[in-house]
């Protein structure tokens, strides 16, 4: 069970795919526009009623764009999501009826659990960002960064508190139908929590519970890894272009955007492979294509470089190609995400989107193209993130829980 964008989906993609191959029968419970990442998969599909890319276009949606970043941002998005989760109530419920094991991303972890409980289904939390506080490093929620070690697990703790506030009607509702007490017992904890990131790109943090794993990442399931032939003829034509896109990010003025962005990539002196996204990012020229959605999988790995929003799977798929990043974080785990790639050397630095200038991707650009040894680091992360199986603990997790 997951909600959100196309990044909240398309992991459980592949490892539902991996679940199917080990003999277990899998339902992915999400948005129905997502319905179509699981064809060829065996992976069964049960559709929310919700539609994510509506609500962000709605008016309420575009009013977060006013609302800045961090804390006051995440105020904002509390309010939104309030008044949707209680929608997904009865999808929920009727999906875990016919289960035998739920399997919950971050996002649907209050109420899948209030759901497991009263259903007497054993569990497995699947967040995509390491979201249990640390003194390590402050909420990827909030943009990551350190606030001092305390300041760190206080802010953790707050940020819980928060997820939890969005699920504030819907999990006692939830529970009173289920014939459960309106709250659950402080302290009581369900079954494990499997991280999908890789421990490469963000250790596991020395002061998390032995429950709290980190299993590495889990790969979307790609039906068609064949690129459209506009693209494939586009790329034979030159060298290897640079990637820009915001994935299900949407900005307040697309076009402006388009424009920096397409004379930051000419005064590179590169070519460009531009994705529309949710964005509505738009150029044209022959040095430049205007793409729509296609795997990150197949692309990535032709690129020079890849421009993005970091959002959790965009810097998964770009990490597993091997090639150096230019991250334009926009809100949320993005800014997090962003520092990890600077930090692991295949990034040169964050254009972040509030500060973004032409001027500022242009000098990334080339410090990233022209300085190989991002390069070589981007390639041996590669190899390390390759070698792990990250489907393997959910696996485990499962068969235990199942048997």
């Amino acid at each position: 069970m997951t909600v959100g964008s196309r990044g909240d989906v398309a992991p459980y993609t592949g490892l539902g795919h991996a679940l199917v191959r080990a003999g277990h029968e899998v339902t992915l419970v999400t948005h129905g526009r997502f319905e179509r990442l699981v064809a060829g998969s065996g992976v069964r599909f049960h559709p929310l009623p919700l539609d994510p890319r509506a609500e962000l276009e709605s008016a309420r949606g575009r009013s977060l764009h006013r609302s800045g970043t961090g804390v006051g941002k995440l105020v904002r998005v509390v309010g939104l999501a309030r008044n949707l989760a209680g929608r997904m109530t009865d999808d929920m419920l009727a999906a875990a009826r016919t289960s035998d094991v739920l399997l919950l991303a971050g996002s649907t972890t209050p109420l899948g659990h209030a759901i497991a409980e009263g259903l007497s289904l054993p569990c497995v939390d699947l967040p995509l960002q390491p979201l249990a506080p640390t003194r390590e490093f402050a909420p990827p929620m909030l943009g990551g960064g350190s606030w001092g070690g305390l300041g760190n697990r206080v802010a953790g703790h707050g940020v819980t508190l928060a997820v939890e506030r969005v699920f504030s009607a819907a999990v006692p509702e939830a529970r009173a139908r289920l014939g459960l007490p309106r709250t659950r017992p402080r302290g009581e904890r369900g079954g494990p929590v499997l991280h999908g990131f890789s421990p490469l790109v963000v250790p596991r943090p020395y002061d998390w519970r032995p429950h709290l794993r980190v299993t590495g990442y889990w790969w979307p399931y790609d039906g068609e890894t064949r690129l459209p032939r506009e693209l494939r003829d586009f790329l034979d034509a030159g060298p290897p272009p640079v990637f820009v896109g915001l994935g299900s990010a949407t900005v307040p003025d697309p076009a402006r955007l388009s424009a920096d962005v397409v004379r930051a990539v000419r005064k590179a002196g590169l070519r460009a492979v531009i994705q529309r996204g949710w964005g509505g990012l738009e150029a044209a020229g022959d040095d430049l294509l205007t793409i729509g959605e296609v795997p990150h999988s197949a692309l990535f790995p032709r690129m020079a470089a890849v421009v993005h929003h970091c959002g959790a799977g965009t810097t998964a798929a770009g990490l597993r190609a091997g090639v150096p990043a230019v991250p334009l974080p926009i809100q949320f785990d993005e800014g997090f995400w962003a520092a990890r790639l600077v930090a692991l050397g295949v990034a040169p630095r964050a254009v972040p989107l509030r500060r973004f200038t032409a001027e500022g991707l242009t000098a990334a650009l080339r410090q990233a193209t022209e300085d190989p040894s991002y390069g070589r680091r981007a390639r041996g992360l590669a190899d390390g993130l390759r070698a792990e199986d990250g489907a393997a603990p959910v696996l485990d997790a499962v068969d235990r829980l199942s048997g």
